[in-house]
């Protein structure tokens, strides 16, 4: 009875990717508010019944799409950014984790380019909590390094978000990018990234009014 319990979860596991997957494809040539079940399933090869086993509409599966394409990234930019090494090795290690994510799943990360600012509000409310988590990942990385002393919490979470904004706008770029051109936008990712390094070495040099002091 196990088994048989077994295979039908793999099964139920398979018919789900095949869902995953073809909705994907077709995400490639248009938007997720356009996307209809039975389009779905008819690229999946299942049945349309068998889509409600898995997801009650299309806006949960894409919900489904954002955790599989952001989930695993998890911890991978402030692990990163956590690693040992100087601020250069730790600024090209970054970009360089962006652009190979970004080369093994386009349309992972074409599909979250176009929907985070997309028609369907529950995909935007996903896309924006999995990044306000990255920041909080990439906050609680930079904490632990030695030019972060002083800082307060709420300036080290602007500076991660920072850095998930400049990861968002690299796969962008990189997403756009003509063949061939690929190595110019990690040129202009490094510099952009360097320039965010910079100004995080002198931030508490000159306190601006406003802005949040050394935690006690």
């Amino acid at each position: 009875m196990s088994h048989i319990a077994g295979a039908r979860q793999a099964q139920k596991l398979r018919t789900r990717q095949a869902l995953l997957d073809a909705a994907l494809h077709l995400l490639e040539h248009q938007s997720l508010s356009g996307l209809g079940l039975r389009e779905v399933t008819r690229a999946a090869g299942v049945a349309p019944t068998a889509f409600y086993r898995h997801f009650e509409d299309t806006a949960a599966l894409g919900v489904a799409l954002v955790d599989q394409t952001l989930g695993s990234l998890h911890g991978m930019i402030g692990a990163v950014l956590a690693d040992a090494g100087d601020s250069e090795e730790r600024l090209e290690r970054s970009v360089a984790a962006i652009a190979a994510h970004v080369a093994a799943r386009p349309a992972h990360f074409r599909f979250i380019a176009r929907e985070q600012h997309g028609g369907v509000a529950r995909v935007r409310a996903a896309i924006a909590d999995q990044l306000a988590l990255f920041a909080r990942e990439v906050a609680d990385a930079l904490a632990g390094q030695p030019e972060s002393a002083g800082w307060s919490r709420e300036d080290l979470q602007m500076l991660g978000g920072l850095h998930v904004d400049h990861m968002v706008i690299t796969a962008s770029a990189l997403l756009d990018a003509a063949p061939g051109t690929e190595d110019e936008v990690v040129r202009v990712a490094r510099r952009r990234l360097r320039l965010i390094t910079l100004g995080r070495r002198h931030w508490l040099d000159d306190p601006a009014p406003g802005r949040s002091g050394p935690e006690a």
